[in-house]
């Protein structure tokens, strides 16, 4: 993959203040890829200082490969939703970590991803740009490169990227739809729990609640912020816990994990700057849900 920039006036005295002001590098990738000579100014390596003209062609190669040998690859079978020479983006089930740990050193989503770059000769480390919890489902975007984790991370920041969840929790809301403003923290002692605290960090979820079943509340959620645990923590303070979160509520027999799937992100493509908008289904364990409730209805 190269960047391309076609001078066209004369703002810019030198190929520097191109890299940061037309591709907006980072100062870590500015400085690896002219440390790596990856700037090419039409066609040729070249210093960076060095003065441009009109109709100079200024490209970055991007296709420089990166060690990825710390996480160990492992075949699985990825559920692909969309990729490009930019972008990897899959709907990861339920049990599964994105991230290696000592506890899913060879099982997470991270495995899965190196074995595919591997089959498909991509050397280039792996960059999931969101994230999801473990027993949460959903999608997930891996980016190929750095350059375009730092775009879609910068448009996460300006709330650009926009991510929705489909949520089951207890109970039904009196409120069909508002926004949960409460700031959230670490829980003291706890490596792992979240809880609302006024010393936390700002989070916002707009929701919506799209259907009522029995004793249960089918809700569409919005984050305006990505804090951890962000829609488990908001759901428990306002007393409808998600189904199946024995960390913030209690086990289920409808469903063995939190009722959670992230269904829906939109983003600007970094490259071709189309909106791109992805969605998949829900997983059957929470259609499952909706089946069993619908049948006990009908049998009362």
């Amino acid at each position: 993959m190269f960047l391309e920039y076609k001078v066209i006036n004369n703002n810019y005295k030198n190929i520097n203040q191109i890299l940061k002001q037309e591709f907006k590098l980072s100062a870590r990738l500015m400085h690896k890829v002219i440390i790596n000579k990856l700037v090419l100014l039409n066609n040729k390596q070249i210093d960076t200082r060095s003065s441009i003209n009109i109709g100079d062609n200024v490209k970055i190669d991007l296709n420089y490969e990166e060690e990825n040998d710390n996480i160990v690859p492992v075949k699985m079978n990825l559920d692909i939703l969309f990729e490009d020479d930019c972008l990897l983006i899959i709907n990861k089930p339920a049990g599964i970590a994105v991230h290696p740990s000592i506890l899913h050193f060879e099982d997470s989503l991270s495995n899965g991803i190196r074995f595919y770059f591997d089959s498909i000769g991509l050397k280039k480390k792996i960059r999931p740009v969101n994230r999801l919890d473990l027993d949460t489902s959903g999608i997930i975007v891996f980016a190929k490169n750095e350059f375009v984790q730092e775009c879609l991370i910068r448009q996460m920041n300006n709330n650009i990227f926009k991510k929705e969840y489909i949520a089951i929790v207890t109970g039904h809301l009196k409120e069909k739809s508002g926004v949960i403003n409460l700031p959230i923290a670490r829980k003291e002692n706890s490596i792992i729990e979240r809880c609302i605290s006024e010393k936390g960090q700002n989070a916002i979820t707009k929701y919506e609640v799209i259907k009522e079943l029995d004793s249960i509340s089918v809700v569409k959620c919005f984050l305006e912020t990505g804090r951890t645990h962000q829609i488990r923590v908001h759901f428990m303070a306002i007393g409808h816990p998600l189904i199946g979160d024995s960390l913030y509520g209690s086990k289920s027999s409808l469903i063995n994990r939190q009722a959670l799937h992230c269904y829906s992100i939109s983003f600007v493509h970094p490259i071709t700057k189309e909106v791109l908008n992805i969605t998949c289904n829900l997983p059957k364990d929470m259609e499952n849900i909706f089946k069993q409730k619908e049948d006990n209805k009908k049998e009362l």
